[in-house]
C-alpha cells in the first residue's frame, strides 16, 4: 500500500493488487497493513482541546436519502462536544452526495486545512470542523481516479474513514457506521488499531452515522481496553415517532445524461445537496420533520456513548433543547 500512494507502482498493478483483496476478501493482518499505510501517509494535528470526536460517514456519500449528519457537528458543539467530520466532494462506487456538498451548500467554509480547522475545535465560537481528505492525506485523494476504474468496494473505502486527522490531547472518539454485519467488527478492530480511545459504530442508514427512525437500531461500541459491547433500541427511546427511514430526495433529482456525467451516480447531487442544506438549516432553526428526528438520534447517541447522560431519552431532550434554542444554528452560521 505504501508504494501505491507513493505512486511506485503501475496503475494496472496497483488497481490488481486491490481488486484481488476484495474478490477474495481481506484478512484482519491486511486490512490493518492498508491502514497503516494510510495513517503514514496522512497529515494528523492536535485539537487544543482535550477530547475530540471524530465524525466518520461514507466518503461516497448518500445516494436513496438526504443527509442530515452534516449538521451533527455544529449540533455536538453546541452540545460541548468538539467534532470533526470529514470527506471529500465525490466519491465512487456510490457518487453520492457528501458533507462537503452540503456544508458548501449551506455556505460553510470547507476548504481549511488541518491547522486551521483543529484551532476551529479550540474556539469557543465554533467547536466543531470540516476537513477534506485533499489537504490532511493529498496521496490518498490522489487515487480517485484509479478508485473510479475499480469500481467495486476496495479495502482503502473501509480504512479511510479511520484516519483521525485531528486530535484531543487526551481523547479522540470514533462514530462510524455500517450496514453488512461483520463490518461492525471490523471497524471496532480497525478503530483500536488507529488508537482511538472509543468507538461507536451505528447501524446507519446507507452505512452512515444516523440510524432509522422507524426500526429497531443497534450499535457496538467499545471504551478503552474493555471488550467490546452492543445495544438495541428504538427510536420510541428517543422520543421519535417517523413512519419514514430517513428524509427522502426531492422528487425531481432522478437526473438525465447530464447530471449522470456530472457526478457517476445518475443523480443531480447539487440539487440533492441544496436540498439536505435547506433541510438541515431549517432543523438547526426549530423545524420539526425527518431532519431534526435524524439529528436528534444521532446526537443522542453520541451524547449517551461520551457519558454525557445515562439514558438515550435524556440526551435526546439535549439535543432537541440546542436546537430549539437556536445554539445549534448559531454554532453553523459561525463557519461560514
Amino acid at each position: 500500500m505504501r508504494l501505491v500512494l507513493d505512486n511506485q507502482v503501475d496503475p494496472v498493478q496497483a488497481g490488481v493488487f486491490l481488486i484481488a483483496l476484495r474478490m477474495k476478501r481481506e484478512t484482519d493482518d491486511e486490512m490493518k497493513g492498508i491502514l497503516d499505510a494510510l495513517l503514514e501517509a496522512r497529515q494528523a494535528v492536535t485539537a487544543p482541546v482535550d477530547e475530540v470526536l471524530d465524525l466518520a460517514d461514507p466518503y461516497d456519500g448518500f445516494a436513496r436519502t438526504l443527509p442530515a449528519a452534516p449538521f451533527l457537528p455544529a449540533v455536538l458543539a453546541a452540545c460541548g462536544v468538539a467534532t470533526v467530520s470529514h470527506g471529500v466532494q465525490s466519491m465512487g462506487p456510490k457518487y453520492g452526495v457528501t458533507h462537503r456538498q452540503v456544508l458548501d451548500a449551506a455556505g460553510v467554509a470547507v476548504d481549511l486545512d488541518p491547522i486551521q480547522a483543529a484551532a476551529r475545535l479550540g474556539d469557543a465560537r465554533f467547536g466543531w470542523t470540516y476537513l477534506d481528505q485533499s489537504v490532511f492525506c493529498p496521496k490518498l485523494y490522489a487515487l480517485a481516479g484509479l478508485r473510479a476504474l475499480i469500481v467495486k468496494r476496495p479495502s482503502i473505502t473501509t480504512t479511510e474513514v479511520l484516519l483521525g486527522p485531528i486530535r484531543g490531547r487526551s481523547k479522540t472518539h470514533l462514530v462510524t457506521g455500517y450496514v453488512h454485519k461483520p463490518y461492525s467488527r471490523v471497524y471496532a478492530m480497525l478503530a483500536r488499531c488507529a488508537r482511538f480511545d472509543s468507538a461507536l459504530i451505528v447501524r446507519g442508514v446507507e452505512g452512515g452515522v444516523i440510524p432509522s427512525l422507524r426500526q429497531t437500531g443497534r450499535v457496538f461500541y467499545y471504551q478503552g481496553d474493555a471488550l467490546e459491547e452492543s445495544l438495541e433500541f428504538s427510536p420510541a427511546d428517543l422520543g421519535v415517532d417517523q413512519a419514514i427511514l430517513a428524509p427522502g430526495l426531492p422528487a425531481d433529482v432522478q437526473g438525465g445524461a447530464e447530471a449522470a456525467e456530472d457526478s457517476g451516480s445518475g443523480l443531480d447531487v447539487k440539487a440533492i445537496a441544496k436540498a439536505a442544506a435547506q433541510a438541515g438549516l431549517a432543523a438547526l432553526g426549530g423545524q420539526p420533520g425527518a431532519t431534526r428526528d435524524s439529528l436528534v438520534c444521532g446526537g443522542a447517541l453520541c451524547l449517551w456513548h461520551l457519558g454525557r447522560f445515562g439514558t438515550l431519552g435524556r440526551a435526546a431532550q439535549e439535543v432537541r433543547r440546542v436546537l430549539d434554542s437556536g445554539l445549534a444554528r448559531e454554532k453553523l452560521g459561525r463557519a461560514a
